[in-house]
């Protein structure tokens, strides 16, 4: 990862984190609103919706049977996905980020929730994961894959420190497939991606397909892929309703341009949903 697009990053995430917080909670992700995006949620409820429905896909058990006892949060933002997985499970659970910032209100909240003693957070490259071969039986990556500037490399991190007969699950925001009768990306989506890009600090993003081909790659076996879009499509116009809210446009101002821009640009990611270009994409597979 380049110098510069870690500071974008980190910077990204210093300055935005708390306003998200204050607006949204803990969960940095999008909502699931049913298999065909009709169910009418609560925000933050459909955040927790995108978790639980993620770990049935994934083959996890309703009642714990086969409970993962220490996991790895790949891009983990304020802990939100770290503490509820360590709690649903009572597992040991590691986060990391690369925002200073992130991380100390991580590992707040950890105190807070009194599992300090078995979740910890760290600032940390996913390129370059700072954990032995073979020590986490669940990796966990939700929407941070898009930020990495090499996905082989990533997906190679992840394997890595999964423990033989770990499982790992992964979401990331994708481009529709370029294999089928809609052929390459136009020139116009190419613009909107790379506006997109240079919004959130992204590198680039790739199809789903690529993805599952590279897990193959690294050696993931048991692989399975799917694309939720639809059922998360919603979640970015009720982000969009929420930024108006006077709360949010105060804190805005207080967050800075960096995070002002990301808000006054929103409709790129609704609208990159609606005319089919921005896909939501899971793989999932054990090693």
């Amino acid at each position: 990862m380049s110098n510069s697009l870690y500071q974008d990053i980190r910077e990204f995430y210093d300055a935005s984190s708390g306003l998200w917080e204050s607006i949204w909670g803990e969960h940095m992700h999008h909502g699931y609103y049913g298999k065909n995006g009709n169910y009418r949620l609560d925000r933050r409820q459909a955040q927790i919706e995108l978790i639980e429905e993620l770990l049935l896909w994934a083959g996890y058990e309703p009642k714990n049977a086969n409970a993962p006892h220490n996991i790895i949060d790949v891009g983990c933002g304020i802990g939100g996905s770290t503490l509820y997985l360590a709690q649903k499970f009572g597992s040991n659970a590691t986060g990391i980020s690369l925002s200073p910032v992130q991380v100390s209100r991580a590992q707040e909240r950890a105190v807070e929730a009194g599992i300090d003693s078995r979740v910890r957070f760290e600032v940390a490259n996913a390129l370059k994961m700072p954990f032995e071969d073979d020590t986490f039986d669940l990796v966990w990556s939700l929407e941070s894959g898009e930020h990495m500037p090499d996905k082989t490399k990533f997906l190679a991190e992840c394997y890595r420190v999964l423990k033989p007969g770990g499982k790992m699950i992964l979401a990331t925001w994708c481009h529709r497939e370029t294999d089928s009768l809609a052929g390459d990306l136009t020139p116009s989506e190419v613009a909107h991606l790379k506006e997109i890009y240079r919004v959130y600090c992204l590198p680039y993003v790739i199809s789903l397909s690529e993805y599952r081909a590279i897990a193959a790659e690294c050696g993931l076996a048991n692989l399975q892929s799917a694309d939720w879009s639809i059922a998360v499509e919603p979640f970015w116009d009720v982000v969009i309703d929420s930024a108006i809210a006077p709360q949010a446009i105060v804190g805005l101002f207080k967050a800075g341009w960096q995070t002002i821009q990301g808000a006054l640009s929103l409709n790129l990611m609704s609208r990159g949903y609606a005319r089919g270009l921005i896909r939501f994409g899971l793989i999932c597979g054990t090693k």
